[in-house]
């Protein structure tokens, strides 16, 4: 299994007596003891920015700043920070961006871990926290045009001439990915074309496989190229205009986003198969060339003693034709054991779309064959556990996890970045409910304190020692539940949660006429309250008060006087909103939600929800005034409706709600870049 090279640098961790062995992986040292940034200009498709290369002599963080920065802005000027880097220097340096950004100067700067907990914390501590490397009195960065359009990378490989695998994608808009042959280098535009893959919404796509309208009769260099959707009808036109529609996307000095690489023609399959941990119930095969399609099946260690048939453990689905990467195989049977597995890629002889290989007893769909035997790649397999992050973002209350595969039950913990430190109890963030053994996918995780700022998380597996189905290595120490090891270290993955803003409502402290929160907003704004008829579509009537602009940082029990107070029982919502515009002034109903509209994460607006009492001297069958109409009936509350949540719980599916909502059309919400 692949991981991230924050992942790879934080595998070993060693602190306490629960943690066997291994030592911590590091990048080598640089030999010069100052800080320097090298930051040359670049495309992006607006999720991420590459920075040529960093060193931070003491660790620390690779951090974007827009170029408000130059206006003294030096909070709400971040859009993005690295990961921890360890001492010493780093190329081409991926740093994730808090939300999207448009075509301009970026800064890339150095800053420190100044409180050595390797979490970056500039923004939510006011700037008291992570300040930036300094070299004689200058702070040190490097300044670049990014160009916000696309980003494509290639790499070489086998094929078997009808499909290429391109590694990554990258598009601020909707388009394609065209593959042109070398001819495009003699200025052949339209007759190098010689695949296209469907159409794209914005956004990253790995490992994206792409057919060839005719196969490759020759080894050749391939050109894969980004192309825009012009004229919005998702299908692509480039050739059948002549270039007049779907043209590609471009780099600032006009030329075309793209990449190339050596692509080999082959016909002999291959596998590859590393060492990994696993719970027993699923492998992941890093890479498989099946030049005529097929399965990749895993065979145990019997296979060595002719076990042919009883050897078999498990087969992926059927794969096309050409390259596929990280394929998760699940097992028939759970491992019970440590075993070195062999995978082994099989054709598909009678073309069904169906591993009949067993069932026929060999004479449909046999391996692959080369030199002579069977094309084999073996892995040893710990069973223990595995786990799978992704980079992700969230409101900072839960996190995540992509997939995670147990042997004998037990949890998955959060834990930050200072676990690298040896914080071992202190780094936990969060624990999921108990799970069975086997695997689970997108395991949701609560955390104990919501991130206030973009950081990087460790997700690792913990076992149930005491078999009480609940987690008490922390309360216990470490000497219960401890993690789950493989080769001497924990099992564990990595990833980045981005977090741009979050809200927490003081329940004692508010009121039927008050609000009281603590908010952090990564680019300042407002926190506006609504009231529970939002959760029925009433974007605008719902909203009951704004607070005053807030800038960039960390505020802490933030008042927010209601426009009128309550007369009965609510559930009040408090939401982030964004100052789009700049001006410091909430124009997000003036302008019809066309400014300022909510900050987002995981798909939904970043919100929190109290339970509040009517104001007092007010009751349900009050009105505003006290009194009564004429006609003895009451006047129409102000907030438009009579439902009233549970105490102490939003009473609805609020994130889906609000999803819903915005997602409605019923305002064109726009993201601050």
């Amino acid at each position: 299994m692949r991981h991230s090279a924050y992942t790879v640098a934080m595998v070993a961790i060693l602190v306490t007596s629960v943690f066997a062995g291994g030592a911590l992986a590091t990048p080598a040292l640089a030999d010069e003891h100052e800080a320097t940034v090298t930051f040359t200009d670049t495309t992006s498709g607006g999720e991420t920015v590459v920075v040529d290369e960093v060193t931070v002599p003491d660790g620390g963080f690779l951090t974007i700043h827009d170029d408000t920065l130059t206006d003294g802005n030096t909070l709400g000027s971040v859009v993005g920070t690295s990961a921890y880097l360890e001492p010493g220097t780093h190329e081409n340096v991926t740093v994730t961006l808090d939300d999207g950004i448009e075509s301009g100067t970026f800064h890339a700067m150095a800053h420190q871990d100044t409180d050595s907990d390797r979490a970056y914390t500039f923004v939510s501590s006011n700037g008291e926290a992570d300040g930036p490397y300094t070299l004689d009195g200058d702070i040190v960065m490097d300044n670049a045009n990014v160009t916000v359009s696309a980003s494509v990378s290639f790499s070489e490989q086998v094929s078997d001439g009808e499909y290429v695998t391109v590694d990554r994608v990258e598009l601020s808009e909707p388009g394609f990915v065209t593959v042109h042959d070398s001819s495009l280098l003699d200025g052949a535009t339209f007759e190098s074309v010689r695949g296209t893959s469907g159409y794209l919404e914005a956004g990253v796509y790995e490992n994206l496989r792409i057919q060839l309208d005719e196969p490759l009769e020759n080894d050749d260099t391939l050109l894969p190229m980004a192309h825009q959707d012009t004229n919005d009808n998702q299908a692509y036109d480039f050739t059948s205009s002549e270039g007049g529609e779907d043209g590609p996307f471009v780099t600032a000095a006009g030329e075309a986003v793209l990449d190339d690489a050596q692509v080999e023609l082959s016909d002999v399959a291959a596998a590859t198969f590393e060492d990994q941990a696993s719970g027993g119930t699923t492998v992941v095969v890093d890479e498989v060339f099946v030049p005529e399609g097929g399965f990749v099946t895993m065979h145990d260690s019997s296979l060595g003693d002719g076990a042919v048939f009883e050897s078999i453990r498990g087969t992926s689905e059927a794969l096309e034709p050409g390259l596929h990467r990280d394929v998760v195989v699940t097992l028939d049977e759970p491992l019970e054991e440590d075993d070195t597995l062999f995978a082994m890629p099989h054709r598909d002889t009678n073309d069904d779309d169906a591993y009949d290989f067993e069932t026929s007893e060999g004479a449909e769909d046999g391996p692959y064959t080369a030199d002579g035997g069977a094309v084999v790649d073996p892995g040893n397999v710990t069973v223990a556990a595995s786990v799978s992050a992704a980079d992700r973002s969230s409101d900072g209350t839960t996190v995540v996890v992509e997939r995670v595969d147990l042997s004998e039950g037990g949890f998955v913990t959060i834990h930050d970045a200072s676990l690298g430190e040896g914080a071992v109890i202190e780094s936990i963030r969060g624990t999921s409910e108990y799970l069975d053994a086997g695997t689970h996918e997108d395991v949701v995780v609560e955390l104990d304190e919501p991130l206030t700022e973009t950081n990087q998380i460790l997700a690792m597996a913990h076992q149930d020692t005491n078999g009480n189905e609940s987690y008490d290595f922390a309360t216990s120490g470490g000497n219960a539940d401890g993690p789950y090891t493989a080769n001497g270290a924990a099992v564990i993955d990595g990833a980045t949660i981005s977090v741009t803003a979050t809200v927490a409502a003081d329940a004692a402290a508010s009121s039927g006429e008050t609000v009281v929160v603590d908010t952090t907003l990564h680019n300042g704004g407002f926190i506006t309250v609504h009231d529970s008829s939002l959760q029925d579509g009433d974007v605008v009537e719902s909203i009951r008060g704004t607070s005053e602009y807030l800038a960039p940082g960390t505020h802490e029990s933030v008042e927010i006087e209601l426009d009128e107070p309550l007369q009965e029982e609510d559930t009040l919502i408090p939401m982030a909103h964004l100052d789009t515009n700049g001006n410091q002034a909430y124009d997000f109903v003036s302008s019809g939600g066309a400014e300022d509209g909510p900050y987002t994460a995981a798909g939904g607006a970043v919100v929190d929800t109290v339970s509040v009492s009517a104001a007092d001297g007010m009751d349900d069958d009050s009105t505003a005034d006290g009194g009564m109409d004429d006609d003895g009936t009451d006047d129409e509350s102000s907030n438009g409706t009579d439902d009233s949540a549970d105490d102490g719980g939003p009473g609805f599916g609020l994130i889906a709600g609000l999803v819903a909502v915005f997602a409605a059309g019923l305002f064109a919400l726009r993201r601050q870049s």
